[in-house]
């Protein structure tokens, strides 16, 4: 019985000397700056929504918040990164669901990692996307554009920012709720398309919401409703083509996340999860977002159950369309 004990008692004292660090590190985290990793150049809707995120984070937790900007391959050289970094809480992406879901979708050759790979700490934002036409079509609106698009099949084009991005998939979810033949043209950014809807080269594309504002604004093109189930709050004078009846199904945006590397410790990821709750409530943090054409997420959304429906959404939508590069 004595030497029972005393193997236990040394098993726990092994144990207790492993585990006590890392507790001791949990417990004080943070301690050293963080930093939270954005997949695109400065100046995006991802960017300004991981500027305003890290900010706050650096307020609620009394250390440097800062952002890296890791560009390239639709943002999931970043991604990849961050999902492969330690498991202190030290460094989070900011991601957008081009990065964080949709693009191993695409391109599973390329992109090894799925929102599996990452510790979700929530949901920040979302934003809708806008279906736009170009002021020379005459489309005024969105049942004009379904009848319009109807009588002629195959005869007319919508252009994105590139293949496989969010504003693709919107457009394809458009292309199959509505019924409709229509050609995709990929550009490579916003820039190239609004030139082209502009002059009347395309009839339709597909912006993010705060990219397509100004130019809905000043009369170069005609917004036909936005892409989100609800017409959003910054610019609620735009429908959503949910409205329609035939179009009743229609749902997605871009939305943006803050999440961790796999195997994150429980007490870090709890502090990150409050803070990011507080900041959610805060009037300031909400009123920025809003006035760049974002939503600001209800705290404590399952990140799980989102992501896997959100996954399972873009994956019809993949396969619909036979989106691949």
């Amino acid at each position: 019985m004595t030497k029972s004990l005393s193997r236990s008692t040394a098993a726990l004292l092994i144990l207790s000397t492993l585990t006590g660090p890392a507790l001791a590190q949990d417990a004080a985290y943070p301690n050293k700056p963080i930093t939270v990793v954005v997949g695109y150049p400065p100046g995006g809707s991802t960017d300004l929504t991981g500027r305003a995120v890290a900010d706050q984070l650096a307020k609620r937790l009394g250390v440097a918040v800062v952002v890296e900007n890791v560009g390239g391959a639709g943002g999931a050289i970043g991604a990849a990164r961050v999902s492969k970094a330690a498991p202190d809480g030290y460094t989070l992406l900011l991601g957008a669901n081009n990065e964080i879901a949709i693009n191993r979708l695409i391109t599973p050759g390329t992109v090894k990692y799925s929102y599996k790979d990452f510790t979700p700490v929530g949901l920040v934002a979302s934003q809708p996307m806008v279906l736009v036409a170009a002021a020379s079509t005459g489309v005024k609106d969105a049942q004009q554009f379904l009848s319009t698009v109807k009588s002629k099949p195959g005869r007319f084009s919508y252009g994105s920012s590139g293949i496989g991005t969010a504003l693709h998939l919107a457009g394809e979810m458009v292309k199959e709720q509505g019924g409709l033949f229509m050609t995709h043209i990929p550009y490579r950014g916003v820039a190239p398309l609004t030139i082209d809807l502009v002059g009347g080269t395309i009839e339709y594309g597909v912006f993010v919401l705060s990219s397509g504002l100004p130019h809905i604004r000043s009369g170069k093109v005609v917004a036909l409703g936005v892409t989100e189930k609800t017409r959003s709050a910054a610019a609620p004078d735009i429908p959503a083509l949910a409205e329609l009846p035939q179009m009743k199904n229609m749902d997605i945006g871009v939305w943006f996340a803050l999440m961790a590397p796999p195997r994150l410790p429980a007490p870090v990821l709890a502090k990150l999860r409050t803070a990011l709750h507080d900041i959610l409530q805060m009037p300031e943090f909400r009123k920025k977002l809003e006035d760049a054409g974002s939503t600001t997420a209800q705290p404590n959304i399952d990140m799980h159950r989102f992501l896997a429906a959100e996954t399972a959404k873009y994956q019809k939508i993949v396969e619909f369309a036979n989106i691949k590069e």
